[in-house]
């Protein structure tokens, strides 16, 4: 597993696991894996979605049918939609990012794949992108997932991670080791 597992709940493990495992057997892994992206969209574009899943002051009932209508209207069906909708029933929803963050590790690991977060001070054109994948499944003797953040603090070069490894070349650092050694020299 990767590193951000051992950061993940074990209720959101549990319950990772078991969907995929069900995912796998139905042969509708990729359908799920779309279904948990469109979820984790409206999570993060919704202050009252996210409010839904984290308050304990909404009962079982009420977070089951209003999850039921979010996924319907969002087209959430299928393997995807019975578990958001069992997961509100078992009153676990404040652990659905968690889940979906699981899932995607396991998936992954399963796959042989690494995901790389790249932070740039600027947009990276597609043929920059490529290349750095090209470079990352080379040195990592795997297949490389990249997640680009732009961060214009960093003024310039990139910050890669992957796992637990950064390569920081970022001008930032480099001005800070700079300012660094100039104080122990004078």
């Amino acid at each position: 597993m990767t590193d951000n597992v051992s950061l993940i709940s074990g209720v959101a493990l549990r319950y990772a696991s078991a969907l995929l495992d069900l995912a796998e057997e139905q042969g509708a892994t990729a359908e799920v894996e779309k279904g948990l992206d469109q979820f984790e969209t409206l999570l993060n574009e919704s202050a009252d979605l996210d409010r839904l899943i984290k308050s304990p002051v909404f009962s079982a009932d009420v977070q089951v049918k209003a999850v039921s209508a979010i996924l319907e209207k969002a087209g959430i069906s299928g393997l995807t939609a019975n578990f958001v909708k069992l997961v509100a029933q078992n009153r676990r929803l404040f652990a659905v990012p968690g889940m979906i963050q699981a899932f995607r590790a396991q998936l992954a690991a399963k796959r042989g794949e690494v995901t790389a977060l790249v932070t740039s001070a600027t947009e990276l054109t597609a043929e920059h992108v490529a290349a750095l994948q090209e470079a990352l499944n080379a040195s990592t003797g795997k297949n490389v997932k990249i997640v680009v953040k732009v961060d214009s603090s960093i003024l310039g070069g990139l910050v890669v991670k992957i796992g637990s490894r950064m390569i920081d070349t970022s001008l930032r650092t480099k001005l800070n080791s700079l300012k660094f050694a100039m104080k122990e020299v004078g």
